[in-house]
């Protein structure tokens, strides 16, 4: 049993950053039912490379372990069958634009006056309130906002995305983390409350001290490539077979062993090098020293030779690395569930791990639709009015 186990979730979020929150509930033992238009289903269904088959395989873990409902919420009898649904739940996730969900007749206070036990977790570009809350928001634009886009990549090129949706999952995350909170206040309180996740705030949590910096002493942080200003050596250097290796030396006792793996133990010692502060003023000539001496091994013998010194050191993993890495297969990090499809389709584990109450991939995602009966049922709707809400394409 999941430490979620009994806890009843509603979502209503499509694409990333309100699955993703759902995804974490059902990963710890959470009913997640997912509510999705009849028809085409959540966009997500169609995001994502594909299979051999062509079909998308992103939506197999988004959607891990939930439940699939459609349900046009659009219409008022679909805003009827949330309601009837709300009455047990304890959780809604929506990530809809604000205002959405009261032009619709469902905001808080019209679901709360139905269930004042509902925790509702509202994940949105920049939060119900202020100027900007009525604009679309993706993670791009948010990210941006946040100040993490600013930063990202080389001084002497226009700023880069990395190459996932970070601020929709950090969001996400800080929904469910929010939506635990919440959990304990209604403990106390016996009272629900709503959860405002915003993208560019979940961003903006990341970046450390950079505003302080700015405040304290007009600094603003600029982009520096692979490694951070006055942080050496902490970079990604090149190997002889061509592979990059990320080693972390930056610190004194740490610097000192990289140097003698190195076979320079004198660099240890030298004043350009000798501490923290003359390593950072010296970082673009220790950086092309690490690097002709990597230029001369193949990339997992000097992983290995300094990880056997105590240096932090790794590859630059790929997909294809995380599937073959003997940690990786010990610790469990990477699953695989059964497909029906694939025999079995690997994904990333849950995280992090408890002892006693650990979660898991009960399932795939679901197919669309599949537990919609199921769940009506549960709340009262007979066969006959279930068969009528499908004929008139509420459901």
């Amino acid at each position: 049993m999941g430490p979620l186990e009994g806890i009843r979730v509603i979502e209503l979020g499509q694409l990333i950053a309100g699955p993703y929150c759902g995804q974490v509930m059902a990963d710890f033992g959470a009913e997640v039912i997912k509510i999705e238009p009849p028809g085409a289903g959540d966009p997500m269904r169609q995001w994502g490379r594909a299979d051999k088959d062509g079909d998308p395989v992103w939506f197999s873990v988004i959607a891990r372990g939930k439940r699939s409902v459609t349900l046009n919420l659009r219409e008022p009898d679909g805003q009827q069958v949330l309601r009837d649904l709300v009455r047990d739940a304890d959780v809604l996730i929506e990530n809809f634009r604000p205002g959405t969900m009261e032009r619709w007749g469902l905001g808080y206070d019209a679901l709360s006056e139905i269930n004042p036990r509902l925790i509702m977790a509202r994940v949105s570009g920049y939060g119900q309130d202020g100027p900007y809350s009525r604009r679309a928001g993706f993670a791009s634009v948010c990210e941006a906002a946040g100040g993490l886009r600013y930063i990202s990549g080389y001084p002497d090129r226009p700023p880069v995305r990395i190459g996932i949706s970070l601020g929709d999952t950090m969001a996400g995350f800080n929904a469910a983390m929010g939506i635990l909170l919440a959990l304990q206040h209604r403990h106390t309180t016996g009272r629900g409350q709503v959860v405002d996740s915003a993208i560019f705030e979940a961003v903006l949590g990341l970046t450390e001290s950079m505003v302080a910096e700015y405040d304290a002493g007009g600094h603003i942080r600029e982009r520096f490539g692979s490694a951070l200003p006055g942080i050496a050596p902490s970079n990604a250097y090149l190997a002889a077979d061509e592979r990059e290796v990320i080693i972390g030396a930056n610190q004194d006792s740490v610097f000192g062993r990289l140097c003698e793996v190195m076979g320079r133990p004198g660099l240890a010692t030298d004043p350009r090098f000798a501490d923290h502060q003359s390593r950072g003023r010296n970082q673009d000539l220790l950086d092309t020293m690490v690097g002709e001496w990597t230029r001369t091994l193949p990339a997992q013998e000097i992983v290995d030779r300094l990880a056997e010194a105590g240096v932090p050191v790794g590859l630059a993993y790929t997909a294809a690395d995380m599937l073959e890495d003997p940690h990786f297969e010990a610790r469990e990090s990477v699953v695989r569930v059964e497909d029906p499809k694939h025999g079995t389709l690997a994904m990333q584990n849950v995280f992090p791990r408890l002892s006693e109450s650990p979660g898991g991939v009960r399932a795939l995602g679901p197919e669309l639709g599949a537990d919609t009966d199921a769940v009506l049922s549960r709340v009262g709707y007979d066969a006959d009015r279930i068969a009528a809400l499908r004929e008139r394409g509420v459901i």
